[in-house]
């Protein structure tokens, strides 16, 4: 759960920088971006609002992205799945209209987990409420749709940003960083330490890639510690949470009847949230991706730090494109 008051501090680290010939790497291919081959509709409950959700993941044409789009609302505009367009990251990565603030979608990191995994670049996400379903609280029913939807090969390259210089974004005892990152598959390690003796102190580290995301992270449900339930229902918030979308923990005790699908669920969890709030950079990162008891808030800045800072990235597409010609 991210809930940081206070500033959130970026700073520099002394990593080594990647060398000029880095910068100017070239692939031997350029990977094409992909799309659905049809479109996919599902009905769940929304996490927060406890609403039942109509969601359709629509194809969509080469370099359009991922985007959201509520179909409640009339005249909502598009939401891009970017980074600079999220307005909230306080109990989930929420995409907004800053001028329209009825005109939101909450709970996006699932789907997005699930759209890089499956390397998805473009589709259209239609909802007729304010949150994604929830599902089961992993993103395994998402990578179920898409299977079913399928996959379709675009003719454009995807984009790709290459990590030239670390970036990283610290508040008290919590921090995100990128790193440069010279294989093609992105690297991403995280630690965690929670109090409730149930979870305590895990770490977890990946190579991600289509299997690694689908044996690994895709299954791993969100948590809740049950004293902050109550709290959360007072507010408004996790209306529609249960036993059958969330792992609840009661200090040493995890309350669902089946139990954990790993002993380490909550870790690959918070690993598959990142999955999804990088994927909001709009490309593959090519990176390592390190974290410490991070959540949404610290990777969503992590993004905006990363690109106000352009000595720090390259768009490599040009180069692939290139490369793949010659």
């Amino acid at each position: 759960m991210d809930n940081l008051s206070g500033e959130l501090t970026p700073c520099s680290k002394s990593v080594e920088i990647l060398p000029t010939t880095m910068r100017q790497m070239r692939q031997k291919t350029a990977p094409a971006q992909h799309t659905l081959h049809h479109a996919i509709s599902a009905v769940g409950i929304g996490l927060h609002t406890g609403r039942s959700i109509n969601m359709t993941i629509a194809p969509a044409p080469a370099g359009h992205g991922i985007v959201f789009q509520r179909t409640d609302l009339p005249q909502a505009a598009p939401l891009p799945a970017r980074y600079d367009y999220v307005v909230e990251t306080h109990l989930s990565t929420v995409l907004g209209e800053k001028a329209r603030p009825e005109n939101r979608v909450a709970t996006v990191e699932h789907l997005m987990a699930a759209l890089c995994g499956c390397a998805i670049d473009n589709a259209l996400v239609l909802v007729d409420g304010p949150e994604t379903p929830v599902f089961d609280g992993s993103a395994t029913d998402f990578v179920f749709l898409l299977d079913c939807a399928g996959r379709k090969t675009q003719d454009l390259p995807r984009k790709v940003v290459q990590v030239l210089e670390p970036v990283r974004v610290e508040h008290q005892n919590a921090w995100v960083e990128l790193l440069p990152h010279s294989s093609p598959s992105p690297h991403l390690s995280m630690s965690i330490d929670f109090p409730a003796r149930a979870i305590g102190a895990q770490s977890y580290a990946l190579d991600l890639t289509p299997t690694s995301f689908r044996n690994e992270l895709a299954r791993n449900r969100t948590f809740a510690m049950r004293q902050e339930i109550e709290a959360l229902h007072q507010a408004g918030l996790a209306l529609g949470g249960s036993l059958d979308n969330a792992i609840v923990v009661d200090n040493d005790v995890v309350l669902n009847p089946a139990g954990l699908r790993c002993p380490d669920e909550f870790i690959r969890h918070k690993i598959m949230d990142a999955v999804g709030d990088l994927y909001l950079a709009g490309c593959v990162l090519n990176a390592s991706f390190r974290g410490n008891r991070s959540g949404h808030t610290l990777n969503n800045m992590l993004l905006k730090t990363l690109f106000a800072q352009s000595s720090a990235w390259q768009d490599t597409t040009d180069l692939q494109s290139t490369s793949a010609a010659a």
